[in-house]
């Protein structure tokens, strides 16, 4: 495996050009609903948008990067760019944590420490891992594919590739959003190195009935995918048909990448406590799209896989995943299998987690739970 060590290193004239760009912003006009019914509002946007021409700091984000082991390397003809942090404990566990859109590298800062080292966090020894964060193929600083073929198959199979290219013959696999899919396709690939995968959440068709019918957190939950589905779902359909089309427009408009991000940061959360995220993080994460130029090539993901993953959304899966898994449920997020769902596709549940709080960003909403839910399953495969 061939690989190169690398900063994060935006010149400043990418920086100045951003605020540029946003103080030339033609906005529109406001909805003609309340709310979030239509969009994500024009006061709300042009608030985060005006925070970030006048006052947000990259460097502040690119020095917390920088202060993490990272190189790029070349993944069956991909550069991918990935942050390799060691934990200072011999024994620690491999673990390869995979994100999804709208996300990036940015979303674990707040856990990678914890994780590698949990006694200078107060946790125990024993639970320390080693941390592979990768970032997709054409997200973040990763390469950007030029032909078809790069779906979720392709990604597992890179993942365990790069994971082997490190030295590590044992490891395990993490993930929420597209990292849920490539993390289960990376145990069903090599059951034999994978030692057990942690899904937030586990992807499973609903069903059958039981003796009573569904339960009635069961049908809430498909009651809320039903409304998600009929109402939010835009974004998805988009990504899957026309990602080069809609490229232009968020590659372009720094406005319209912030307003198309933001409004799923905020509607995917759990708000129930207020926002859980602050603007700074919410705009670190936006900068791994804008900087590297990956509107276009982060919605081809959709294009290439949305179908299958969708498919295991609906239909029985005809081969059951093997390796032991873990599965944390969180309340805002969606879909939300129950344990019943997910057991007919996943034959070794280990642990199942339904916090109290959180939503579709759990590493940035809810650090603590994040990580607590990783250590709680990883200590039955380790």
């Amino acid at each position: 495996m061939e690989w190169e060590p690398f900063r994060v290193e935006v010149a400043q004239e990418e920086l100045d050009g951003l605020r540029e760009r946003l103080a030339r912003t033609r906005w529109p006009e406001g909805a003609t609903a309340e709310g979030w019914a239509q969009g994500a509002p024009l006061e709300w946007v042009r608030d985060l948008c005006r925070y970030w021409e006048r006052e947000y700091n990259w460097r502040r984000c690119e020095a917390a990067l920088n202060a993490l082991p990272q190189f790029r390397a070349v993944v069956d003809g991909l550069p991918i760019h990935v942050v390799h942090a060691r934990s200072p404990y011999d024994g620690a566990m491999p673990l390869v944590l995979t994100n999804g859109w709208p996300g990036s590298i940015t979303e674990y800062l707040k856990v990678i420490g914890p994780l590698t080292d949990p006694v200078a966090y107060g946790g125990d020894f024993r639970d320390a891992f080693h941390v592979i964060c990768p970032a997709l193929p054409g997200y973040g600083f990763s390469g950007k594919p030029d032909r078809p073929g790069w779906g979720i198959e392709r990604i597992a199979a890179a993942w365990i590739t790069l994971a082997r290219g490190l030295g590590y013959e044992r490891f395990g696999a993490a993930g929420s959003d597209w990292g849920t899919s490539v993390s289960t396709l990376m145990a069903r690939r090599r059951p034999d190195l994978v030692a057990g995968i942690h899904l937030m959440p586990p992807i499973a068709a609903p069903g059958p009935d039981g003796p009573g019918g569904f339960t009635p957190a069961e049908r809430k939950a498909l009651e809320d995918l039903a409304e998600r589905q009929a109402t939010g779902d835009g974004y998805s359909a988009v990504h899957a048909t026309r990602p080069q089309t809609v490229g232009y427009a968020l590659t372009d408009s720094p406005a319209g990448l912030c307003a198309w991000i933001a409004e799923k940061w905020w509607t995917w959360s759990d708000r129930r406590d207020g926002i859980p995220f602050t603007p700074d993080e919410l705009l670190d994460n936006v900068m791994m799209y804008w900087l590297p130029r990956a509107a276009a090539s982060s919605a081809r993901l959709y294009w290439e896989s949305i179908g299958q993953v969708k498919r295991w959304f609906t239909e029985p899966d005809d081969e059951p995943v093997t390796v032991p898994a873990g599965c944390t449920v969180f309340p805002a997020e969606l879909p939300r299998p129950s344990r019943r769902w997910a057991a007919r596709r996943f034959a070794d549940i280990r642990h199942w987690g339904e916090p109290e709080r959180g939503g579709h960003f759990p590493a940035v909403e809810r650090p603590g739970t994040f990580v607590a839910e990783l250590r709680a399953f990883f200590r039955h495969v380790r």
